[in-house]
């Protein structure tokens, strides 16, 4: 990449961090775009409208998710560093998918997490079940966050740069000490190997050798959704316990309770 694309991008994270994006919505738009503009041997400011939406027609987008952040990317790029609006690049958007969230049974999930020797491990899981946190709450929570008199811990700049409090419980509480004790963290809870936090990618690794190697984190999340909503919580305690900014968003966890679908008075 020459000098010119990387003073481009990194006057794109520059604004970006002004208007408070979250890290990982900048390493995402920001690996999108370095890749848009590797694409051409033009400047920067030199790639066309017509050369963008021929780009954004051909790429090979994995999901309908992965095709809107990268047409956001390339709006982004244009209207903040370009100075364009993008006007004639009608890009059709893709439907939106309505995919159920996929959850691991409670009593299968709270076995296994239970069952897992190494207290690092153990400790990661056993607070995302517990809390349904974010794998990136999770390995951006610091110790000073967690507050065990009143048995809260403070979720900050969760999605949307919003902070909130989640709940958690004494088995959580006492895996968390253990934890603790033999691994002694600094500053954010859960220290890498070779740096201050965990990574998203040893995050997953870990769900996959302990829960169920097709399993991924979010997972967790939505089955922890589901067990409060099982359990009787209402879905707007729900919606605030997650973070939701819609409770429409929590509802959707309806259409997998087996509680919620097993009360249903079938006609005949």
């Amino acid at each position: 990449m020459n000098a010119k694309s990387k003073s481009t991008l990194k006057k794109m994270k520059k604004i970006m961090r002004v208007r408070n994006y979250s890290e990982q919505t900048i390493d995402s738009y920001c690996g999108y775009v370095c890749k848009f503009i590797g694409s051409f041997d033009d400047d920067p400011y030199h790639i066309s409208i017509m050369d963008a939406k021929i780009y954004l027609q051909n790429y090979e987008y994995t999901s309908v998710s992965q095709q809107n952040q990268i047409i956001n990317s390339v709006r982004f790029f244009y209207k903040e560093i370009i100075g364009s609006k993008l006007k004639t690049l009608n890009i059709t958007r893709p439907r939106k998918e309505h995919n159920l969230p996929q959850i691991i049974d409670k009593i299968e999930l709270k076995s296994k997490i239970l069952a897992i020797e190494n207290k690092k491990h153990k400790a990661i899981l056993a607070l995302a079940f517990s809390t349904g946190m974010r794998v990136s709450e999770v390995i951006n929570l610091k110790i000073k966050n967690i507050d065990s008199k009143r048995m809260l811990i403070l979720v900050k700049n969760g999605k949307g740069r919003k902070d909130r409090y989640v709940p958690f419980s004494n088995v959580v509480l006492e895996i968390l000490r253990d934890y603790f004790r033999e691994y002694q963290p600094e500053e954010y809870l859960f220290n890498g190997q070779f740096r201050l936090q965990y990574s998203t990618a040893s995050c997953n690794k870990i769900v996959k050798k302990y829960i169920r190697p097709t399993a991924h984190f979010h997972q967790i999340r939505h089955s922890a959704a589901t067990s409060l909503l099982e359990n009787g919580t209402d879905v707007r305690v729900i919606q605030k316990f997650l973070g939701h900014k819609n409770v429409k968003t929590t509802e959707i966890y309806t259409h997998v309770s087996v509680n919620v679908l097993g009360n249903i008075k079938l006609a005949i």
